[in-house]
């Protein structure tokens, strides 16, 4: 058992919104706080829910009313958020402060105050990046190469991001470890009986956006249906790129195989892939395609474009690679419908045991507890120090940064003058969060106690031996 920790998860996304980096954090919370460890988590508000709530387990997360400018990124002053941030530290007696995702505004503001409050700092990276467009170069220089300059520790999920993340913010890549996602495994139960019975699907669930690859979907799907006239398809999801595809289905006369199911909550996804045999994934980039897991624990076969970290997902076995272009990817479908209809595909059941096996959360959780662990064991960061790294990084935009964080660091020192650090009440002892934890505990005796006398109930009932044979025979 290592010794507890107290990690401050911070991001942008996260709860009531339904994501990837959404899922990470709070089933990563939710496993930390089962080893022991201290976790809160730290958001903006979301509609009416602001201030301090309580999630299942205890988990205590902070939504702050930052105000969100676009695609659910908050517009902060940095050193105008240093008041409640430093608070929020001193509150909850943070170690660890752990920024996720490149595009979180709150993730960076975070680290930026944490390691000149003398905190460890950790970054987990969920995306792949270019390095020719402006957006890129805009995100590179002012996001990573400065911003991850005093970073203690990074984590990224394949082992091509972990390339990319080194590339763009000039990471020493020891500092840099690799650790995939996960999925609930038990949430994503196959269905034989459809997997079987119903006529050959295909199912398709992202963003209908150019960079998960619409264009290519909105051009193979009107070939596979005319070479398979028995095959459908099951679309999910919603984006600027919905129009193109309706009007493809209008032209080609498919509206009839073609399902459009629109944006699905995350409870329903599973309902959905069962349906189908095999699942496409059409994306031209990705650092870790979560949802081809939850598919091949479906027990569906995956066709997907080799990009990014896509290849290292899945075993050979259980998935199809192909070029992402138009005649790659319908080649590709040709095959897998072929196996199918073949019967060659692998078993679901079998599948979903696999995957079961090379997925868990407990496991990432176990990994990312090492990761903490390491970096706990170095040195504070001088303030002269960390002001160095900056120049270091680029002489340009270095200096701003530069001057920003000494600028910070007069604050801090005029606010542990005003107000002390010892002074600041600590959140420990909130009732809510007792409530909640012992709520927990006794749901769980009782599950508990409810298995020992069903486990009693079966062996009373259970006949002899010889009773059954006799019953049998």
């Amino acid at each position: 058992m290592a010794k507890p920790m107290r990690i401050a998860l911070v991001s942008d996304f996260f709860c009531p919104n339904a994501g990837g980096v959404e899922t990470h954090i709070y089933f990563l919370a939710q496993c930390l706080l089962k080893f022991g460890h201290k976790v809160i988590v730290i958001t903006h508000g979301y509609g009416s829910r602001k201030g301090i709530r309580y999630l299942s387990n205890g988990l205590k997360v902070y939504y702050l009313p930052f105000a969100v400018v676009y695609n659910g990124c908050t517009l902060t002053s940095i050193v105008g958020d240093l008041p409640i941030y430093r608070w929020i530290y001193a509150r909850e007696g943070i170690e660890i402060v752990h920024g996720h995702s490149t595009f979180s505004s709150m993730a960076h503001v975070a680290l930026f105050h944490g390691w000149q409050l003398g905190l460890r700092t950790v970054f987990t990276d969920h995306s792949l990046f270019g390095f020719a467009d402006a957006s890129s170069i805009f995100m590179n220089l002012l996001a990573m190469q400065y911003s991850l300059a005093q970073l203690n520790k990074a984590i990224c999920v394949s082992y091509t991001s972990k390339e990319n993340t080194v590339l763009r913010s000039n990471l020493d890549p020891h500092k840099v470890s690799t650790i995939p996602n996960a999925i609930q495994t038990q949430l994503f139960q196959p269905d034989p009986e459809q997997f079987y019975n119903n006529p050959t699907t295909i199912v398709y669930l992202g963003r209908l956006v150019y960079r998960k690859g619409a264009d290519l979907l909105c051009d193979v799907i009107p070939r596979i249906c005319s070479r398979y006239p028995q095959v459908h398809f099951v679309i999910g999801g919603d984006g600027e790129k919905r129009i193109e595809m309706e009007q493809m289905l209008e032209r080609a006369d498919l509206q009839l195989r073609v399902r459009m199911l629109g944006m699905l909550p995350h409870d329903q996804v599973r309902n959905v892939l069962v349906q189908g045999q095999i699942f496409v994934n059409t994306s031209l980039t990705e650092a870790f395609c979560t949802s081809i897991v939850e598919a091949a624990s479906c027990g569906l076969h995956v066709v997907s474009t080799r990009v990014g970290g896509v290849p290292e997902v899945l075993p050979p076995q259980y998935i199809s690679l192909a070029d992402p272009t138009p005649r790659a990817l319908f080649f590709a479908l040709c095959e897998s419908i072929d196996r199918r209809e073949k019967g060659e595909l692998p078993d679901p059941m079998e599948k979903h045991k696999e995957i079961e096996k090379m997925y868990v959360w407990s496991d990432v959780a176990a990994r990312t507890q090492i990761v903490y662990e390491s970096a706990m064991e170095e040195p504070r960061m001088k303030w002269s120090d960390g002001l160095w790294r900056y120049v270091e990084a680029g002489p340009g935009f270095g200096v701003v940064w530069m001057m920003a964080a000494a600028f910070n660091m007069l604050l801090i020192t005029l606010m542990q003058w005003w107000r002390p650090v010892e002074c600041i009440p600590c959140g420990d002892s909130d009732w809510p969060r007792r409530v909640v934890v012992h709520r927990e505990k006794m749901k769980e005796k009782e599950e508990e106690m409810e298995g020992k006398n069903q486990g009693r109930q079966r062996g009373e009932r259970t006949p002899p031996e010889d009773d059954r044979r006799t019953t049998t025979s």
